[in-house]
């Protein structure tokens, strides 16, 4: 087995430590207390569809579940490490692994009935129509 070193981050102070720590953490995306991420998410509202993207990389399409219940958008999966062999050893890890669920309550502009999602480089985007009756329309005015 290879000898690794690995550097750490801690200046040995413990009194600047839990300092730099909490800084350059990013708790949108952490959530320390359990083992699980947030998937960052950019919501887009277009004339005619409201579009969900995550960021969820690393994952297979099987591993998330979406689901509409009412007006309730569910966005749930779980991200496993994946070792190649019994013999490897982490040394550091940073890639976070396990359950997540992200859950977005939706307007009345959008349809639930015909929801389209497409998982594709670690972005999962979702797509709500908007009803008919909230897109914008153009009526045309006759001049006499």
């Amino acid at each position: 087995m290879t000898n690794l070193t690995v550097r750490s981050d801690r200046t040995g102070n413990r009194w600047l430590d839990p300092i730099f720590e909490d800084f350059f953490t990013l708790p949108s995306i952490v959530d320390r207390r359990s083992d699980s991420f947030i998937p960052k998410t950019n919501i887009t509202d277009s004339e005619d569809k409201l579009i969900f993207s995550f960021e969820v990389p690393g994952m297979k399409k099987d591993d998330i579940q979406v689901t509409v219940t009412d007006k309730l958008l569910s966005v749930k999966g779980n991200r496993e490490a994946r070792m190649e062999s019994e013999k490897e050893q982490v040394v550091r890890q940073e890639i976070i692994t396990g359950k997540f669920e992200r859950q977005f309550t939706l307007p009345e502009a959008v349809r639930t009935d015909n929801i389209q999602a497409e998982y594709s480089n670690g972005i999962l985007t979702i797509e709500l129509e908007k009803r008919d009756e909230v897109k914008p329309r153009q009526v045309e005015v006759k001049i006499k």
